[in-house]
């Protein structure tokens, strides 16, 4: 009896370990084929991307596989690293309450990881089911998308390191602050039920040691079929609307009010933003023609914040783990965060940035 008990988990974990090493191969070579599926697709429909009914095409045959394979891949993983840690242990390690440490971490991890910001929900929903706090999650969530290294080099590129140093000191100031803000509002109770569910699972903490892989394994799969089968559609839905408006922004209009020295002109901007989607290396060149008709650069660097760190899909996204109430919530503050950051670059850079 003690040899069949050992040889099964033995013998079912070498088939996990071979299925998951023939699910990771097929994983890369999916995502790493994304663009070249999605322009297949655009071809084989006979349209052309220089239009913008191809491009919104595109964009959606793109970012859908990608962020639903995303989604998976995270959200397996932190179904195994939850067998290892209890939510409450996570939640003490992240926490951070006197000083914001988690925070600082979350922002940080941001940076590095180059998601748009539907991209960044599949971690974000994976970090909560493992019991980080949600103010540290948000922190994170902001982040990712605003503040990465693709929109540095580009802003150092165009603009100089003072602009690209002034955005990142702002960009992390928002999300540290925002996520210490949510966190301190304590809102966990407008948590869906079933992520609340999730986050309060009995815990494997004393006899972690004891489970075998084949255990962990699955906890990672159980894991997928809850979160994954419940956002996909939202996912979907998210996606589908930023392919809609992706290419139609009317540059000559955002310019005509951008470029103006009033005060609503800021938070027009962030309104004009949130319903758009796009990652910083997308809306960089949108950046860059409205200021060469004029605008801004701290409103049309609120208008970029506002698309990449507070768009319409991403909210879509997030409602399938978020009540209404926390969502206005994230977006009030990040909004807030945003205009400030409009508002200081428009009061500094004629004397600082270009003095």
């Amino acid at each position: 009896m003690t040899d069949s008990s050992i040889t099964l988990p033995a013998t079912a974990q070498k088939r996990w370990l071979a299925g998951l090493a023939g699910a990771a191969l097929l994983w890369f070579f999916a995502y790493s084929r994304l663009d070249v599926f999605a322009d297949s697709v655009v071809t084989a429909f006979g349209l052309d991307r220089n239009t913008h009914f191809g491009e919104a095409v595109h964009f959606f045959v793109f970012d859908t596989p990608k962020v639903l394979l995303l989604l998976v891949a995270v959200v397996f993983v932190m179904g195994v690293v939850q067998t290892f840690f209890a939510p409450e242990r996570t939640r003490t390690l992240l926490a951070g309450r006197r000083l914001g440490i988690g925070n600082v971490l979350a922002a940080t991890l941001g940076i590095v990881t180059p998601f748009c910001s539907c991209s960044a929900v599949p971690l974000f929903i994976g970090f909560l089911s493992a019991g980080v706090p949600l103010g540290v999650t948000f922190s994170f969530l902001i982040s990712a998308p605003m503040v990465n290294e693709v929109a540095l080099v580009l802003l150092f590129g165009l603009f100089g390191w003072k602009v690209a140093a002034l955005y990142l000191a702002m960009g992390l100031l928002v999300a540290i602050v925002a996520g210490l803000v949510i966190g301190r509002l304590g809102m966990e109770k407008h948590l869906e039920d079933w992520v609340r569910k999730i986050q309060a699972s009995p815990a494997i903490a004393s006899d972690a040691e004891s489970l075998h892989w084949v255990e962990r394994f699955e906890s990672g799969t159980r894991h997928v079929r809850q979160i994954v089968g419940k956002v996909w559609v939202y996912v979907l839905m998210g996606i589908a609307l930023g392919a809609g408006i992706h290419g139609y922004v009317p540059e000559s209009f955002m310019a005509s009010f951008m470029g103006r020295d009033v005060w609503w002109a800021v938070p027009a901007a962030v309104l004009l933003g949130v319903p758009m989607y796009s990652n910083a290396a997308g809306i960089i060149p949108i950046v860059q023609a409205l200021l060469g008709k004029g605008a801004a650069l701290g409103t049309v660097l609120a208008f970029m914040m506002a698309v990449i760190a507070l768009s319409a899909p991403e909210l879509i996204i997030l409602r399938k783990a978020l009540r209404p109430a926390l969502i206005a919530t994230f977006v009030g503050v990040v909004a807030s965060g945003i205009m400030l950051v409009g508002y200081v670059f428009n009061a500094v850079f004629q004397s600082v940035i270009l003095g």
